[in-house]
């Protein structure tokens, strides 16, 4: 059964198309990542499907309801947290949880056990006077989690909700997205941090308002990557990544930090193959030549790639 159902959506501000007739279902309670650079079109599309922006073409059922017909009917039945948190600073812990509470019509022992609830998951319990902005990041983000799912909705859209915040905040919060699918409800989220597409249990890859890959992670990585991928670390990692470009037994290469990501093709032997190539052409210090498991931020470059090498053509 699917919670989302999209078809052919379409959104242009004047002549600029910021999300170019894509089409994709999520099915309930599944984790769903929605992946891209950042300028991609994810928000466009999440706006969109919370019913506060109108396509230009095309429509989605969120809920069982229209986005275009129904917006109204979509907000019933969503919760919502933006990058931004959605909370308001000036407030107090509690005071942001009643606000919430009563726009979903929350009241007496309801909105008070959603609230102990809320206070527990942010770790905030006996702090509900603190003014939230005051709150480190990582405190806030679990916060706004809570008052987006305070009215237990069926389906929740979190936008980049792990931006700006600390590596353990982000896992930690992961954690708490993961109790929520277990509970049922629908997880719809966008991210630039493609490492955090692991938790997900289905991911689309979106660049330049189009899809350009579907599937799970252990999927993608099958399917678009078929050469092995060796890392290097050596000096000159720049001048050493364009010599590996123009290799014959090479058929990608990206920078990963300080090291080289090498994608390799028919004509690789070994390892051996990359080092000595190296230092035929002035490369001397090279530390190491692993082979790896390819990750999604590889499969997204190799994807990158293909796109701009059509489009040159």
């Amino acid at each position: 059964m699917n919670s989302i159902e999209v078809r052919n959506l379409t959104k242009k501000f004047g002549d600029f198309v910021s999300v170019n007739n894509i089409s994709f279902n999520v099915k309930k309670g599944e984790i769903f990542g929605f992946l891209g650079a950042n300028g991609a079109g994810k928000t466009t599309t999440i706006r969109m499907l919370i019913g506060v922006l109108e396509p230009t073409s095309g429509d989605a059922l969120v809920g069982g309801f229209s986005v275009v017909k129904q917006p109204e009917m979509v907000k019933r039945k969503i919760g919502y947290m933006s990058q931004k948190f959605s909370l308001y600073n000036d407030l107090t812990v509690e005071e942001n949880i009643d606000f919430f509470g009563g726009v979903y019509g929350m009241e007496n022992d309801e909105l008070e056990e959603r609230k102990n609830w809320a206070l527990e998951i942010a770790n905030l319990k006996g702090k509900e006077n603190l003014l939230t902005g005051s709150l480190p990041g990582g405190i806030k983000q679990r916060l706004a989690l809570g008052t987006a799912v305070i009215h237990r909705p069926e389906i929740v859209f979190l936008d980049e909700p792990t931006s700006g915040v600390d590596p353990i905040s982000r896992r930690n919060f992961w954690d708490l997205i993961s109790d929520l699918s277990a509970e049922g409800i629908t997880v719809f989220v966008t991210t630039h941090y493609l490492e955090e597409a692991e938790y997900c249990n289905n991911i689309i890859l979106i660049n330049a308002g189009r899809l350009i890959a579907e599937g799970s992670s252990k999927d993608l990585k099958t399917k678009y990557l078929s050469g092995k991928i060796f890392e290097v670390e050596c000096e000159k990692s720049i001048m050493a990544m364009d010599l590996l470009s123009k290799a014959d037994f090479v058929t990608e290469t990206s920078i990963f930090g300080k090291n080289i990501h090498v994608v390799v093709n028919d004509k690789f032997e070994d390892k051996s193959q990359i080092t000595g190539y190296l230092k035929f052409h002035g490369i001397r210090n090279i530390k190491r030549v692993d082979q790896i498991v390819p990750t999604l931020e590889d499969v997204f470059i190799h994807l990158l790639e293909q796109e701009n090498n059509a489009r040159q053509n």
